[in-house]
């Protein structure tokens, strides 16, 4: 608390709160002395506050604590200061000019007169009431009260004057002006650490750097720092140390502890600060001195042999020169006498013969008491195999059946006597009669690790297996382990073993009075593993040079490795040759042969035993094999066609992992058929697979010889067999002659025509190209059709009814078309009818089926009918048989024992017209057949039963 001398209220008070029960008695203490309020009518306490009337710096300024004691001891607050706020005049009347470049930063100090209290600074400028507004050029430190400007303009000469307040006392004093006039050498400003560590980068420069700002400041920033200012005239350094420190802070405090009589108690309390804090003790609030039964240590406290006296309040006191603080606890003693309420003896204790037992007596009591002990009424006294522990447990070893009965526990100390009873139960003791075994198995197979005991059967027994020392899950690892067996079996079926359930098995067998276990170890032979570390050793254009270290061979000795290898080309892991040709089972290294040359290659090893063939190991690295000249040559060299003037030539292009090196590229060569010198011209590109000679005086379609070769980095490579290729050929220049076209129906037309003289045309004709038009459509838009070697005639089909149509035709070669014939117009012929047959009956008699049917006219824009075709089939079959006839009436001799579908339409010279639903005539039965040759009657019945009319609805034209 900071009291101003000339406030009107002329009363301090100090508070202290405190809890407590029994309600605590307040007491105070000044500077370490307790204050007497009956001696000094100034010091009066009001529910445990202090109040000071008519406070003086001289008496009263110093550290108040606050004491609060109770029966069950006494503790101390923290302390508070009680200072008096003032604020004297400065001293220093005038004060010497500051001379400052323009550009540069300056302080200007203020140095507060003497004072207490809180302080705030301000500046005038020249004359009150003009002050200094703090911009980002200006700053008015609220720590010291200098004033920072930098980068100094001719604007800021003047005079300054600090203005200092009390914000306390509220008074305020100013001090002498202080000039500033301008030099004109500017100096330059940066920062350093004197410890050659470098800056945080989280520190802001401001001011033209004439202020380091270092926010969130830690340890780490704490050093020796350097401020350098120099200029053309020269150079100085100033320095500042910045130091970290921090209060005590508790890490750890104590907490209330309950101790029985003799016992031992140990506190720890823990602070972290900057300085690092020391500790020190009270108890009662009296500074507690290390004796004989109390040691201290730092923040340790441990008493041993705990009595009464020690019982009380206790505080742990942290501190270091920037504050202190308290940490309070109460250790309450106990005395009890023996009391076996909540600690009674196990009612009844079970043990096998010959085993070892322990009876615990753990009464509560302080302080120790004394054990004896009974069985049944007798006093039990201790030998070789019975003995009292110093807990007052009992221990008995090699049990026997005479053991078994009541013991009681009789405990003693200053305050009283207690006992507790219970029984001792003695049991047959649990032996293992047929043991697991170790095996050798291999991978697949299936065992069972025998484990079988006797034991006592008035006790539950349970079996549990171990594998590698961790407990076998039966239901989440039921795929492989199964306990089988009876009551006294606990037998372990292991299934499809795999390389995994090697090791250590252990059968364990408990029961409430004893357990035992037995162990066997599982050998799993299987295929090898992976070999390690396949290394490329040395590689060239078709060898590679591998090495590798062998694999775990899992119990049965590696026979075989084989050496796989991959390429971007390839399809996944392929075996390749090696030199041995057969890698044995000693042998790690080997040589392999066979590679493409300029090829990505990746290795791996897989190993073979007698059980089997191993998995793989993992790839090596990837290496390219050397260059080498290339030795595959293109395929399928060809050719022809193309424009006038120009020899094509084609190829299959190299795959790449043939191409033997980079630079790959082709070399073309050709030359007339039947000359000696050829030409030859360089692809550079490895994808490329046309070349296009062109030269103005090239012959069409003449004969030349070409060959194509193989290039790469190396050198050059075979030429492909030589083929003849021809040059482009002229197209047609003579148009067919003869043109001729006729209607064959309503949708097809068949033209033909001559060809032109051989003498009268240059280019070979391959075929011929016909177009057919509407005469309402453009000849662009014309249908074409092309046909191949000499034909001289051709169908156009899917063609409209009764529409005249234009047609020409024109030779083709592989260089174009040639000029087209004159035009020929044909109209083709009226549709057929839309109107299929109606009114089909059909009846049967004498294997033979009758069909009748109404006739079909034509309308006005349809051809006329000119006869029907009726077409039938099996049920079965897909091929139709057609019959024609111009009648309305057909008799088919067809045998009974088949289904038929019939169909009929009618046709004209427009093709044929529109045909009616299929007709399904099922097959007739003997009985039927027989019976169509008798009466009259009967055959009337049989017509009314075999006879079907169908109507059928028409169907609209196309």
């Amino acid at each position: 608390m900071i009291f101003p001398l000339d406030s009107e209220e002329k009363k301090v008070k100090l508070s202290c709160e405190v809890k407590g029960n029994p309600r605590p008695t307040i007491g105070w203490k000044l500077n370490g002395s307790s204050i007497d309020t009956g001696m000094d009518y100034r010091y009066s306490l009001v529910e445990g506050n202090l109040l000071i009337n008519n406070p003086n710096k001289t008496q009263d300024a110093g550290t108040y604590q606050c004491v609060a004691t109770n029966p069950f001891g006494t503790i101390v607050s923290r302390a508070a200061k009680l200072q008096f706020a003032y604020l004297e005049n400065f001293k220093t009347r005038t004060r010497s000019t500051v001379s400052v470049r323009q550009g540069q930063g300056m302080v200007l100090l203020c140095g507060p007169p003497p004072h207490s209290g809180e302080l705030t600074y301000a500046w005038i400028f020249n004359e009150y009431p003009t002050f200094v507004h703090q911009d980002n050029r200006r700053f008015v430190s609220q720590e010291t009260g200098n004033l920072y400007i930098a980068k100094v303009e001719a604007s800021d000469v003047g005079n300054y004057t600090c203005v200092v307040t009390n914000t306390v006392t509220n008074t305020r004093v100013l001090g002498p002006p202080t000039p500033l006039i301008l030099r004109n050498d500017v100096p330059t400003i940066s920062w350093r650490r004197a410890d050659g560590k470098q800056i945080p980068r989280k520190a802001r420069r401001h001011r033209s750097s004439g202020l380091l700002e270092i926010p969130n400041f830690q340890q780490e920033d704490a050093g020796l720092y350097e401020c350098v200012a120099e200029n053309v005239r020269g150079k100085n350094v100033a320095r500042g140390q910045l130091i970290f420190y921090a209060q005590p802070s508790w890490i750890q405090k104590i907490s209330d502890a309950r101790a029985a009589m003799e016992e031992s108690v140990a506190w720890e309390c823990r602070a972290s600060g900057r300085p690092k804090p020391s500790y020190r003790w009270l108890k009662d609030g009296e500074l507690l001195l290390p004796q004989e039964r109390v040691q201290l240590e730092q923040g340790s406290l441990t008493i041993t042999n705990v009595s009464l006296s020690d019982a009380g309040m206790y505080q742990c006191v942290a501190e270091n020169r920037h504050g202190v603080i308290f940490a309070s606890a109460e250790l309450s003693v106990i005395a009890v006498s023996p009391d076996f309420s909540k600690t009674l003896l196990k009612k009844l204790t079970l043990v096998k013969v010959g085993g070892e037992v322990i009876i615990e007596c753990k009464p509560k009591a302080s302080p120790r008491p004394t054990y004896s002990w009974k069985k049944g009424k007798d006093i039990l006294r201790e030998n070789e195999r019975i003995t009292v522990l110093d807990d007052g447990s009992l221990r008995i070893v090699n049990v026997t059946k005479a053991d078994a009965g009541s013991y009681t526990c009789v405990a003693t100390n200053l305050f009283g006597t207690a006992s507790s009873t219970g029984s001792l139960v003695v049991k047959d003791p649990t032996r293992v009669m047929v043991s697991p075994f170790s095996m050798d198995v291999t991978v697949g197979e299936s065992i069972v690790l025998p484990c079988q005991v006797s034991h006592d059967h008035s006790l539950d027994i349970m079996f549990t297996w171990s594998f590698n020392g961790h407990l076998i899950d039966f239901e989440k690892d039921g795929d492989h382990f199964e306990r089988v067996g009876g009551d006294s079996a606990g037998d372990l079926m292991i299934r499809s073993i795999q390389l995994k359930h090697a090791g250590k098995y252990v059968c364990m067998v408990q029961t409430s009075v004893d357990k035992l276990s037995a162990a066997a170890d599982l050998i799993v032979r299987g295929p090898p593993g992976p070999p390690e570390a396949v290394t490329i050793d040395e590689i060239t254009d078709t060898t590679a040079q591998l090495s590798w270290r062998p694999g775990a061979d899992n119990h049965s000795p590696i026979t075989m490795y084989v050496v796989q290898a991959r390429t971007p080309f390839s399809v996944g892991w392929q075996a390749v040759s090696t030199v041995p040709e057969v890698i044995d089972g000693r042998t790690f290294t080997a040589t392999v042969v066979g590679l493409n040359p300029w090829v990505e290659y990746e290795f791996r090893v897989v190993a073979a035993n007698l059980i089997g063939i191993g998995e793989p190991s993992r790839a090596s690295e990837k290496r390219r094999t050397e260059e080498a000249l290339p030795e595959v040559t293109p395929a399928n060299v060809s050719g022809g066609g193309g424009s006038k003037s120009e020899l094509v030539i084609t190829w299959e292009t190299v795959p790449e992992e043939m191409q033997n090196g980079g630079g790959f590229g082709y070399v073309v060569a050709f030359r007339p058929f039947g000359t000696i010198s050829w030409m030859q011209t360089v692809v550079a590109s490895p994808d490329a697979a046309r070349y296009v000679f062109r030269n103005e005086t090239l012959p069409p379609f003449s004969p030349y010889e070409v060959k194509v070769g193989v290039y790469n980095n190396k050198g050059e490579g075979s030429f492909s067999p030589v083929t003849v290729v021809y040059s482009a050929e002229e197209e047609p220049t003579r148009a067919p002659t003869t043109v001729l076209a006729r209607s064959l129906s309503a949708s097809d037309v068949e033209v033909s025509w001559a060809p032109p003289q051989e003498n009268q045309h240059k280019g070979r004709i391959q075929g011929y190209e016909v177009r057919c038009w509407r005469h309402d459509e453009k000849e662009e838009n014309a249908k074409r059709i092309r046909t191949v070697g000499n034909q001289t005639s051709t169908k156009v089909t899917n063609l409209r009814g009764n529409v005249l149509y234009h047609l020409a035709v024109r030779a083709y070669n592989t260089a174009g078309t040639g000029p087209s014939s004159p035009l020929v117009n044909v109209t083709t012929k009226k549709p057929p009818p839309s109107q299929p047959p109606g009114n089909i009956i059909w009846n049967s008699s004498d294997s033979k089926i009758i069909l009748n049917w109404d006739q079909v006219k034509a309308l006005d824009n349809e051809s006329e009918v000119r006869g029907y075709k009726v077409l039938y089939r099996w049920n079965r079959q897909s091929s139709t048989s057609v019959i024609e006839t111009n009648q309305t009436s057909v008799e088919l001799s067809l045998p009974f024992n088949e289904d038929y579908i019939i169909q009929i339409q009618p046709f004209s010279d427009g093709g044929d017209g529109s045909s009616s639903e299929q007709i399904r005539i099922p097959k007739i039965s003997n009985a039927y057949a027989r019976g169509s040759g008798a009466s009259s009657s009967k055959a009337c019945t049989l017509s009314a039963i075999s006879t079907i009319m169908i109507s059928l609805t028409a169907r609209s034209s196309l």
